[in-house]
């Protein structure tokens, strides 16, 4: 059985909610672009509006890019 470390679990926790805070701050400045900026980076409105609107807490694997038409 593993041992329960709290300092462990401390550092896993404060990871994960920086984790949070960045997907959050990410998306929000994402649905503040311009049409022009956002054609810059190679997405639509849509494609911005899709990914700002996720909750926080959901991420897009590495495999599977943000702005891809599924």
């Amino acid at each position: 059985m593993p041992r329960f470390s709290l300092t462990q679990l401390r550092y896993q926790l404060r990871s994960q909610l920086r984790q949070y805070r960045h997907y959050r701050r990410s998306r929000r400045q994402l649905l503040s672009l311009d049409d022009r900026l956002l054609e810059d980076i190679g997405i639509d409105r849509t494609q911005a509006l899709k990914e700002g609107h996720k909750a926080f807490w959901k991420h897009t694997s590495l495999d599977e890019g943000p702005y891809e038409n599924r």
